[in-house]
């Protein structure tokens, strides 16, 4: 075991920084909200069951009650009509739970700009500085619109046109998943699509191409701009649950420093 055991030890002398990428769940997660007749999920809250009282007068327990696509959330493909013969979220191959990471920080573009759309050739410029996109790894986008996300009007930032929130463009999101070996896509916007997405072509494309061509999808992440451009191991833990869609899920990487 020498190599968990020295792991174990880089963890601990901070020659390893565990980053912790996920968004709390709290009452005030935003959620992602459709528009009129497509039914919405429903928040995250707590349904206390005892808390040493008679109910149960040594412990402290909870209900939970939220969606899987709630806060900081693993996407399966069986999500998206296009994967709906694909894999829930309980048979997703632990290997892509556990791998490497890469960031593409657009966020300067974004401050000005909202509606901003990933193109190809912002990945091909990444790539040429970097090298290749990890086979079997993560392409995560940096925005900087973590730092909207304690604020649900702010981060998703709607209004009587629709949502105005950066993602990528449907091209891009289509070589991404088709002509690429990453495993999935993750952001730091309420959904994996761009606000724009219902009027792309087709309607949320990086639902339709990651999620059909038996890729994941990865949402609110924090914290994105403490990692470098390549080099971190992501860890992903959504709930296995049976015929999900979809869980909340702990994110966090390794980086070593």
């Amino acid at each position: 075991m020498p190599l968990l055991t020295d792991l174990l030890e880089a963890i601990g002398d901070k020659r390893i920084e565990v980053v912790d990428l996920t968004a709390p769940l709290t009452e005030n997660t935003p959620v992602l909200r459709l528009p009129e007749p497509f039914a919405n999920t429903i928040g995250f809250s707590l349904e206390q069951i005892s808390r040493y009282d008679e109910a149960g007068p040594g412990w402290y327990w909870n209900n939970i009650h939220t969606g899987e696509h709630t806060g900081t959330h693993l996407d399966a493909p069986v999500h998206w009509l296009s994967g709906k013969d694909g894999l829930d979220v309980s048979r997703i191959p632990l290997s892509t739970l556990v791998a490497p990471a890469v960031v593409l920080d657009v966020s300067e573009r974004v401050e000005g700009n909202p509606d901003f759309l990933l193109e190809v050739a912002d990945v091909r410029a990444w790539e040429a500085e970097h090298g290749p996109l990890p086979s079997g790894g993560w392409l995560l986008l940096r925005t900087g619109w973590d730092e909207h996300s304690t604020d649900e009007e702010r981060f998703l930032n709607t209004d009587d046109t629709g949502s105005h929130t950066p993602g990528v463009s449907a091209e891009c999101a289509r070589w991404l998943a088709e002509e690429t070996p990453v495993a999935g896509l993750g952001v730091e916007t309420v959904g994996t699509d761009a606000g724009c997405a219902p009027a792309l072509e087709p309607a949320f494309p990086c639902h339709h191409y990651f999620l059909g061509a038996g890729k994941s999808g990865l949402t609110q992440l924090r914290n994105l701009a403490t990692l470098p451009a390549t080099g971190a191991v992501l860890v992903i833990s959504p709930l296995p649950i049976v015929g999900g869609s979809g869980s909340p899920a702990r994110v966090y990487a390794l980086v070593e420093r």
